[in-house]
């Protein structure tokens, strides 16, 4: 091994171990808090059929490209679906518990109260697609090179990491430099992959060699930038873990690619493709009468959740002048006519993201801060933007031309040095007019029409806006360097918020490039937050930070909310099923194709 670890493969430390009185117990999974709900000896996930039949395929749209195929690191666009079905991790998720996982390449996990380290037994008979056997080397490997090798979203929890050790041969320790209660849990979903198809070159050089991994399916067939085929692997090892069970019932996945949804959408009404995520909630009431619906071959589903709204909107990166002035972005957001926009685009069906955590538990409350809230938020008093401790809400627009919050950004901009000036335009002390590019990724006709609102709104306060658009391979390398001024941005958030967050708002992401930070947040409450929400023991005060650091965000005026969809909306071809018993998740990851299969 390189660096600061070594392998040891010492026997005893298994038996010393054992005999501590004081050594945790190896167990089937592992909870954040409290203990797993499902039993050592469960039959499958409650939200799968474990009687579904195998057989049959499915096509997905997808708009872009890809040019590599591994997804695990910064250079090049990868397909969704390699992550998603040929790697395995230890532990898998229960998409019914927001915080558990469950042993899957693993057979056991091992932690303590403190949560300072964690220890994972591989299960015996683990191999990957070449029938190679995973191994703990392969274990170890992956580890340190996502960590050190890998996209930047694996350095915050390798950080943490203090020592890395072989206790046996199908054991691995971790011990962390400090506790922290998710760790565990975030080491546990990390790919294992096989470290001898990395042994002649480099791990972070972008490829189109397909990945040798140790889940349900294969790359079978791709061209870059048309299509990626899947293919199911008849002699996959763990087809009979019961954790598995009712899951991967397709032969074969597929996911073709379209310069843009409306191109994608016709090839769904022709038969081509099998699965329609309707995103336009006005769409779905108008545009879903053609003759596959009305004869039977693609019927209408609406699946809800319970998971949080997330965020979705125009991000604003607080790198560059003068967005680092919270008036003025304050003034973007009360430019932004939601109330309009939404008519326009969704004929006003949609209800408004709130907050980065709306719809859910989570969320941030109306009005001041109280409790244990403002208590985590007090110390920080001084250096939060206005409105975090004593409440802040999006505007509303009363109709017409959004007068009454024009007139309001025009003043927030005044107090940030802009007038107008004899041809109205606004321009600062030293003359240079406000004007900034928002910049977009092609195949986004929908963001496009939004955005040619904003720009007429923004217009009438004297700034001069404009769209560019590029190809999704520019606007990777362009958002991985923070070169842009405004731009779209969907960021979602789960039932179990933890580590992730410091990838999308630690202010490491200010300088270090391709982490998920966007707008460039630099905010120690933020950051004490996070700490909490990490440190905690106590279900209560997790959801106090996760409440405090909502606020935070919100009042930090970092991004132009659109709206969200409390449900799914699915066009799907005849002879696609799902279980009647769904997740508390609805249509997310865990749900379309884990569980979906194919019957006439």
């Amino acid at each position: 091994m390189r660096g600061r670890f070594r392998l040891w493969v010492v026997c005893l430390a298994v038996f010393a171990a054992a005999a501590s009185p004081l050594a945790a117990q190896p167990r089937h999974g592992i909870a954040m808090y409290g203990d797993p709900a499902l039993p050592p000896d469960m039959v499958s996930l409650p939200h799968a059929n474990r009687d579904s039949p195998k057989g049959g395929r499915v096509v997905f749209a997808e708009t872009g490209g890809f040019d590599s195929l591994n997804p695990y690191i910064l250079a090049g666009t990868a397909p969704w679906g390699v992550s998603l079905l040929t790697v395995q991790s230890l532990l898998v998720r229960n998409y019914d518990e927001p915080f558990t996982l469950y042993a899957g390449l693993a057979e056991s996990v091992e932690t303590n109260e403190s949560r300072d380290f964690v220890e994972f037994t591989l299960r015996e008979g683990a191999r990957f697609s070449d029938e190679s056997p995973v191994t703990i080397d392969d274990v170890i490997w992956s580890f340190e090179t996502l960590g050190t090798e890998g996209h930047p979203r694996f350095r915050t929890a390798w950080d943490k990491v203090a020592t890395m050790e072989a206790t046996g041969p199908r054991s691995v320790r971790l011990t962390f430099t400090e506790p922290d209660r998710e760790l565990p849990l975030i080491l546990g979903l990390r790919p294992i992959l096989q470290r001898a198809q990395f042994e002649d070159r480099r791990f972070g050089a972008s490829s189109l060699e397909p990945l040798v991994g140790s889940g349900p399916y294969v790359v079978d067939r791709f061209e870059p930038g048309r299509f990626v085929s899947f293919r199911r692997n008849p002699d996959w090892w763990a087809a009979d873990l019961p954790v598995f069970a009712g899951q991967h019932n397709f032969d074969e996945i597929r996911y073709d690619f379209f310069g843009d949804a409306a191109v994608a959408f016709e090839a769904f009404k022709a038969g081509n493709i099998s699965v329609w995520r309707e995103p336009n909630a006005a769409r779905w009431v108008d545009s879903y009468d053609f003759p596959a619906v009305s004869d039977g071959r693609v019927r209408l589903e609406e699946v809800p959740h319970q998971r949080p709204s997330g965020m979705n909107g125009f991000v604003i990166n607080t790198r560059r002048a003068p967005f680092d002035d919270w008036r003025v972005r304050d003034a973007l957001i009360h430019a932004f006519d939601f109330e309009r926009i939404n008519q326009v685009i969704n004929g006003g069906l949609e209800p408004r993201i709130t907050s980065y955590f709306g719809n859910s538990d989570l969320g941030m409350q109306p009005g001041p801060a109280t409790d244990e809230v403002r208590e985590l938020l007090a110390p920080f008093a001084d250096t939060l933007p206005p409105g975090a401790l004593d409440g802040y809400a999006l505007p509303v627009s009363e109709g017409g031309a959004n007068r009454g919050n024009m007139r309001i950004a025009a003043r927030q901009l005044a107090a940030a040095g802009w007038e107008p000036d004899a041809t109205g335009r606004l321009r600062n002390a030293a003359g240079q007019p406000l004007s900034f590019e928002i910049l977009l990724r092609q195949g986004q006709p929908e963001v496009q029409a939004i955005a040619a609102i904003y720009i007429e709104a923004l217009d009438r306060l004297g700034i001069s806006a404009r769209v560019l658009q590029i190809d999704p391979a520019q606007y990777v390398e362009r958002s991985n360097a923070y070169d842009f001024d405004m731009t779209h941005f969907v960021r979602l958030m789960s039932l179990s918020p933890g580590n992730e967050q410091w990838l999308y708002w630690g202010s490491q992401g200010v300088e270090a490039p391709g982490t998920r930070n966007l707008p460039g947040v630099d905010s120690a409450a933020v950051e004490a937050m996070i700490t909490t929400m990490l440190e905690t023991s106590s279900a209560e005060t997790f959801t106090a930070s996760v409440r405090a650091l909502d606020r935070a965000l919100m009042a930090g005026r970092y991004a132009v909310p659109f709206w969200f969809a409390p449900v799914s909306r699915l066009a799907i071809a005849q002879g696609l099923h799902f279980p009647e018993r769904l997740p508390i998740y609805g249509d997310w990851t865990g749900f379309l194709p884990e569980v979906w299969w194919y019957e006439e």
